[in-house]
Parts: C-alpha cells; sequence; structure tokens
C-alpha cells in the first residue's frame, strides 16, 4: 500500500509587478517619458495604482533566443536587488543590439543610471 504524502508547494506571495498585454506596452511607449543609454532604453509613464509595473522588451536583432533569455534573466534580477523601480510608475525596459554581449556589471551600472535619471 503506498502512503500518499500531503505536498503543498509553498510559494512566495509577491505583488505581480509584470506588464502583460500589449495594449499596456503601447501605451507607454506613445505616452511615457524616455530614458536612453547605448544598449537599454527605459520608458516611463506614472500610473493611478500604488504598486509598479514593468514590461521587458528584447529585439530578435540582439541575438538568438538563449542570448535574449539570458538577458531578460539579468535585467529582471538587477531591477529586482537594487530595487529600481518605483511604486506609482510603469515602465518599459528596452533592449538595443549589442545588450547581449555585455558583463552581468556593465548592464547593472547602464540600467542603475537610466533609472537614477529620473
Amino acid at each position: 500500500m503506498v502512503e500518499e504524502k500531503n505536498c503543498q508547494l509553498k510559494t512566495k506571495e509577491r505583488p505581480d509587478h509584470r506588464l502583460k498585454k500589449i495594449n499596456q506596452f503601447n501605451y507607454i511607449y506613445r505616452k511615457g517619458e524616455r530614458k536612453s543609454t547605448k544598449h537599454f532604453t527605459l520608458y516611463i509613464v506614472k500610473s493611478k495604482y500604488s504598486n509598479y509595473k514593468i514590461g521587458y522588451s528584447i529585439s530578435k536583432k540582439v541575438g538568438k533566443a538563449n542570448q535574449r533569455n539570458l538577458l531578460r534573466r539579468r535585467m529582471k534580477e538587477i531591477v529586482r536587488i537594487n530595487t529600481l523601480a518605483q511604486n506609482g510608475h510603469n515602465y518599459v525596459l528596452l533592449a538595443r543590439v549589442g545588450a547581449g554581449q555585455l558583463s552581468f556589471q556593465e548592464i547593472e551600472f547602464q540600467l542603475k543610471k537610466l533609472f537614477n535619471e529620473r
């Protein structure tokens, strides 16, 4: 007889900070303030909600899927660790050609520069 174990997955309860829909991205592209570095562009727009939302956009010109996914994971982690995003704003972070060849430290430096220009 096999004993059933009561397994429950423990998940962190955290607010969902992701932009998901294309119309959300398009609104921020149209209405947002733009800041740029050589490899990244940040669009910022005020939100009517208290928390922030952020979307990441990486063109196929950056590289193959594994390079784009690595870059996206690095960008997300840098924003999360350094708490760069402020509540009450929505962001779209756009990676340009050449961003895939940057090291973690170079990406972190450029993103900190972008978010602190506000």
